[in-house]
């Protein structure tokens, strides 16, 4: 790096390097020069509203935060009269926040208040602290607002404009108390808030705090509010001065740090992978806290991540294994359990061959546990009948990238996601199924000037903030994709050089192009030819285009194939192997990538090597010691067929509720209903569990040591917060026991072990290792030898032999459609608030109070139509079988589109109306192709929507927090004009 690339500042008389266009706070704070700094937080970015980083810059006093550095630079932070604005600036701070420290429950050692008025040595403050006149807002579920200890720093504002990018707080600067108001001043639970908790992760001190650390965190906090108040009053008295409650609180904070463990952990909900600590005292969960250092998320969470885990603990939780006699489950002891599944597994094993077995895994395990999964399928039975839930979402996803790229993942990291000047979603409700991923596009599109283009069924969120939002009819992407791709080409837009360099196979790919015209393409798809050209153009005018997309293109009976032409088109325009660009498969489950990953598919190794290749079966013979199968085993749609065609005589499925989310469910509860013998391992008697023979009780990822594999391809570490619950076991540690019952003693102490020896069978993780992964460390797959890994694929090209990648040419014919009598189509996906079938969400009694139940969206027109009205109920029947529901009427969805959100369970299951069709490349169920007929049963009730839904609030968007709003007011004086008097 030359000189030009520095910028020399001088602080305090000593000349630091600077970056050109470094924030000014930042490099004093790389420095051993003290400034106090409240509002400011790194992750955050300047919001210049609390005045307390006041330093002299070229003799001008001046906000240290609000300024960039410039060559010559002269800055003093120590001088008597910068001295005394820091100070006035502080004081002003505590008009408005009471200390209270030691009967405080944000006295945990990161108060910000505290710690910068201890810092700078404040020993008492000149005007009294002034309490507002407003009441405490309790009326959320997960947080609560304190406008008396709110210092109005807007953190909390600009975290919700401009991180979440949920636009619903803000700072009425015109009142005369300002506030931090909810949506146009309601109540929090009458709001947008969308309870992603990051107003609370950022507030400096106790103004917004969750409600689980409230009476809990502190030795003296569990107390009525006028008790409180007169320990509040009689502290004030007792400690004259800061200086006495500084040294008592503490010392209190750190008795607390005696009994709070902070244990950083992984999300186990979606498949962005966020981390954060998770702070419990004894079972009790207090709060999360993500890490500014958390590698995909930062200090974002949505609610799930934060408030979701009162699962954990929930009554439901077995905590015995079950054995049915008869039509009854009896309680046993581990020993038993265990003896009598692998005693029956022998037998079948014995009586009808090792192909008679089937196990699924689960993608909410950890991938040593999946790995643990296919060893006992391949060398502890010896069968390759092994498959995990990617069967129902994203193998096709991953199969078009095979195609094509070589490798089945996302092509970067969601920051290079963030960097894209265009970002394409394609069947992928982003905000409700990634959150924090959507938000890092939202921001990038609000900030920086990203186009984001949308295409999908139903106008969500990301539908109405996209720039382009296109609707086509349901199962004709491909049709769009491959048109606009050959519009490209036709017009002689394409990558030249990109594809001279690193892509084969260009002239058969162009001729399976050219049915797809223009004309074809508007016809099938419902675009107009002007959009498909536009679109083509945009796409070719973008430095760098990136597309995400999900299970509206993965569940239809061409979803490989849809895949494949996404990554066609990102082919011809050269958009891989440069950061802002590629194919982004957004995974679902926070491992269902990494159970892929380490081995649970039916003709795949760990690391994506097949079971038929010879030379890597003897790798892993030689290790197990066993001779292994040789042809490729059944998938988990094929195992259910199997069973009814018997074929198959048992299963063994983890933390899997296979009964709910396959498709068809009352075929295949059927098939349950036939197997000789059936085990399930999980955390509560599901759906599934209820036609087991025998149930193992599991343990979830709060309560075990492990790694999960997020869609970024970013293996993380999950460290043990609490023990497991008494009578469950960790996923891991019962696979063990049941391969030693069955002769196998595999004698893992800790999963680490599990990891090096899949690090040492798998080329893909070979350099994986626990302490490569320490803490807030990460690798992103593939890992060599030496732990270099690979965050943006394809630099140095693609794993083909000659290093190219390959256009897969496609044809297209319609297969779904609606019909005279079943006239309607049934989409489906998941939720914000709920993960999936909501085995774990419904046991959080906050998200249920704000969303108890699944609903049907209905079309204003088609409600016009059906002469139905909000709350009607109605029974949707398909050819395959029928699901009642609550309708709720809205703009969402269009003419004869339905939406039926996954988390119905009983009689409004949406798979009760689903059938066995699949992806015919992958038997990956096509669960967005259904047809129903609809019979209005009442015509309009309460609505499904409860009145406190964030989707009832009105969000107000606006740029930070306004502060140049709060500089105008009367009574706001610069702290630095003061002093110079």
């Amino acid at each position: 790096m030359n000189d030009r690339d520095h910028t020399v500042v001088t602080i305090n008389g000593t000349e630091y390097l600077a970056d050109p266009g470094q924030n000014l706070l930042d490099l004093i704070n790389t420095t051993d020069e003290d400034v106090p700094q409240i509002c400011y937080n790194e992750s955050l970015g300047p919001i210049q509203t609390c005045d307390t980083c006041m330093v002299q810059v070229n003799g001008e006093i001046q906000r240290a935060c609000g300024m960039k550095v410039e060559a010559g630079m002269r800055v003093q932070t120590k001088l008597p009269h910068v001295h005394k604005a820091q100070k006035e600036a502080l004081d002003r701070v505590l008009e408005k926040h009471e200390l209270y420290c030691t009967v405080c429950d944000y006295n945990n050692g990161d108060c910000e208040i505290h710690n910068t008025m201890a810092d700078f040595g404040l020993d008492h403050q000149s005007r009294p602290f002034q309490p507002t006149s407003y009441n405490r807002d309790d009326s959320g579920s997960f947080y609560r607002y304190d406008p008396d200890q709110c210092i109005l720093c807007g953190r909390c504002v600009e975290v919700c404009q401009d991180v979440q990018v949920n636009e619903t707080l803000t700072i009425d600067w015109e009142r005369q108390e300002p506030r931090v108001i909810w949506d146009n001043d309601v109540p929090i639970d009458q709001s947008s808030c969308v309870n992603c908790g990051q107003c609370s992760t950022v507030c400096p001190c106790n103004a917004m705090m969750e409600v689980g650390m409230e009476k809990e965190a502190g030795f003296l906090t569990d107390q009525q509010p006028g008790i409180l108040k007169s320990m509040i009053d009689l502290t004030k008295k007792v400690e004259t001065g800061y200086g006495p409650l500084f040294a008592v609180s503490d010392s209190e904070a750190a008795m607390r740090e005696e009994r709070i463990d902070k244990t950083k952990t992984v999300c186990t909900y979606c498949g962005v992978g966020c981390s954060f600590d998770v702070w419990t005292k004894d079972r009790e969960i207090l709060k999360v806290e993500p890490h500014p250092e958390s590698p995909a998320n930062g200090i974002s969470t949505c609610v799930k991540g934060k408030f979701g885990w009162d699962y954990v603990n929930s009554d439901d939780r077995l905590q015995k294994p079950l054995i049915r006699r008869g039509d009854t489950f009896e309680e046993v002891e581990w020993e038993e359990a265990i003896a009598y599944a692998v005693r029956r597994m022998n037998e079948i094993k014995a009586e009808k061959g090792a192909d008679h077995l089937g196990f699924i895994s689960s993608s909410k395990a950890t991938n040593e546990e999946s790995y643990l999964m296919q060893k006992i399928s391949r060398q502890v039975i010896g069968t390759n009948n092994v498959d995990n839930c990617s069967r129902y979402c994203q193998a096709p996803a991953t199969k078009g990238l095979f195609r094509t790229v070589g490798y089945g993942g996302d092509s970067g990291s969601i920051d290079d996601l963030a960097k894209s000047e265009l970002v394409m979603t394609i069947g992928s409700n982003t905000a409700e199924s990634h959150p924090v991923l959507a938000s890092r596009i939202k921001r990038s599109q609000k900030l920086f000037g990203q186009k984001l283009f949308v295409f999908d069924l139903r106008k969500h969120e990301m539908a109405k903030r996209a720039d382009r939002f296109f609707s086509p009819k349901s199962g004709t992407d491909l049709v769009w994709i491959s048109a606009v791709t050959k519009y490209i080409l036709d017009q002689g837009w394409e990558d030249q050089n990109f594809l001279n360099d690193w892509v084969n196979g260009f002239e058969d790919y162009r001729e399976s192009l050219e049915p797809f015209t223009l004309e074809y393409a508007a016809n099938m798809t419902g675009f107009s030819e002007e959009d498909l050209k536009d679109l083509a153009k945009e796409i070719v005018e973008a430095k760098t285009v990136s597309v995400c997309w999900a299970m509206g293109v993965t569940q239809h009976m061409l979803g490989s194939d849809t895949s494949t032409a996404i990554s066609n088109l990102l082919l011809i325009t050269g958009n891989y192997g440069k950061p802002g660009t590629g194919a982004y498969p957004l995974r679902g489950h926070n491992n269902v990538q990494g159970c892929s990953d380490f081995g649970s598919q039916p003709d795949q190794y760990p690391g994506y090597e097949s079971v038929t290749d010879d030379e890597v079966r003897k790798r892993y013979e030689e290790a197990w010691g066993v001779d292994l199968p040789h042809e490729k085993g059944m998938d988990n749609h094929e195992m259910i067929e199997a069973i009814h065609d018997g074929n198959l005589s048992m299963m063994y499925v983890i933390g899997e509720d296979t009964g709910i989310v396959d498709a068809n469910i009352n075929y295949v509860t059927a098939a349950f209903e036939k197997l000789d013998f059936f085990i399930v391992q999980d955390l509560f008697l599901t759906r599934t569990a209820e036609y087991a023979d025998v149930v193992l009780p599991a343990s979830p990822s709060l309560e075990k040591e492990g790694t999960f594999t997020n869609t970024e391809r970013r293996i993380q570490r999950l460290y043990q917060s609490l023990e497991p619950l008494q009578g469950t076991k960790p996923d891991w540690e019962i696979l063990q026991d049941i391969a030693k019952e069955a002769g196998f003693d595999w004698n893992y102490k800790h999963p680490s072990e599990i990891m090096d020896e899949a690090a040492s069978l798998a080329p893909l993780f070979a350099g994986v290792t626990y302490d490569r992964l320490e803490g807030y460390d990460s690798l992103q797959w593939p890992v060599a030898k030496d732990g270099t890994d690979e965050p943006l694929l394809f630099v140095d090209g693609f794993p083909f032999e000659d290093g190219k990648a390959r256009l897969y040419p496609l044809d297209f014919e319609l297969m779904y459609d609606t019909t005279e009598e079943y006239d309607l189509h049934v989409n489906n996906g998941r939720l914000l608030e709920h993960f999936h079938e909501g085995n774990m969400t419904y046991r959080s009694a906050g998200i249920s109070r704000k969303t108890p139940d699944s609903f049907v969206e209905v079309s204003e027109e088609l409600a016009k139509e059906r002469g139905i009205e909000e709350g009607a109920r109605v029974k949707l029947i398909s050819e395959s079988g029928e699901a009642t529901g609550t309708v709720t009427v809205t703009d969402r969805v269009k003419g004869k589109e339905l939406f039926v959100p996954m988390n119905g369970t009983g009689k409004s299951a949406v798979n009760l109306l689903t059938d066995n069709r699949v992806d015919k490349d992958t038997d990956t169920p096509a669960y967005k192709e259904i047809a129903v007929k609809m019979k209005v049963l009442k015509k309009k009730g309460k609505s499904p929507i409860p009145d406190n839904n964030h989707r009832r609030g009105n969000p107000v968007p606006q740029i930070s927090v306004k502060v140049e709003e709060k500089w105008k007011r009367d009574d706001y004086e610069f702290p630095g004009s003061q002093v110079k008097r």
